[in-house]
Order: structure tokens, then C-alpha cells, then sequence
């Protein structure tokens, strides 16, 4: 039990290290409230729900791991590779992924009750 209570540690630590120092990292966790708020606002069913936390689950999964293997490319190459900046390049490739991604879900998940929301005078 205690090499699990330190393994959820350690794994705090780099979330919050991610969330310190990195902007990307500070705005996703932003989206992703804003996205949950939203989903609350309009009373989406569960399944709903489902589909937006497994989508902001894998924006923050990817943002997460892009962080790791800038760090370590940095560590491991200090000076400039070419092979080094495909390494970040790619990594930030996927992030961009799984953003555009949880993005069209957001839209098919939130669009259609917001809309009927706002037309009936929602707000």
C-alpha cells in the first residue's frame, strides 16, 4: 500500500509541475472546466457526460505525456538535434490531435442542446 500512496505522489507531483509550468497544460485543464460547466448548465444525459470526460481525459493525457518528452529530450540532448526537434514536434503533434478531436466531440455533444437551449431563451 505505501509503494501506491507514493507512486499517486510522484504522479501529483508531475501534474502539478505541468500545471505550474506549463501554459498549454494551465489552459486545457481551463477548457476542460469550462466544458464540464457547460455540460452541467445543460443537464447532458450520462452517456454525454461519458463522451466529454474521456475526451478532456485525453487532451490532458497527451498534454501531460508532450511535457514528459519535452523534459526529456532536453535532459538527453541539451544542444540542438534535428532528431530532437522531431521528437517534440511529434509529441506536440498529438496533443494537437487529441485537441481537434475533443473539440469536433464537444461540438456534437454540446451543440445541438445549446442551441435548443439558446432558442428558447436560455440565457
Amino acid at each position: 500500500m505505501r509503494r501506491f500512496v507514493q507512486s499517486m505522489r510522484q504522479a501529483g507531483h508531475g501534474i502539478a509541475y505541468a500545471l505550474r509550468n506549463e501554459r498549454h497544460m494551465r489552459f486545457h485543464v481551463g477548457a476542460a472546466a469550462a466544458v464540464m460547466l457547460l455540460a452541467a448548465l445543460l443537464q447532458l444525459r450520462a452517456g454525454d457526460w461519458a463522451l466529454l470526460i474521456g475526451a478532456c481525459v485525453l487532451v490532458l493525457s497527451a498534454e501531460l505525456l508532450n511535457t514528459a518528452i519535452e523534459k526529456a529530450v532536453d535532459l538527453a540532448m541539451p544542444e540542438q538535434h534535428p532528431l530532437a526537434r522531431v521528437a517534440k514536434d511529434a509529441a506536440a503533434g498529438a496533443v494537437l490531435i487529441a485537441a481537434i478531436g475533443a473539440a469536433l466531440i464537444g461540438l456534437l455533444v454540446l451543440g445541438p442542446p445549446l442551441l435548443s437551449w439558446l432558442r428558447t431563451g436560455g440565457l
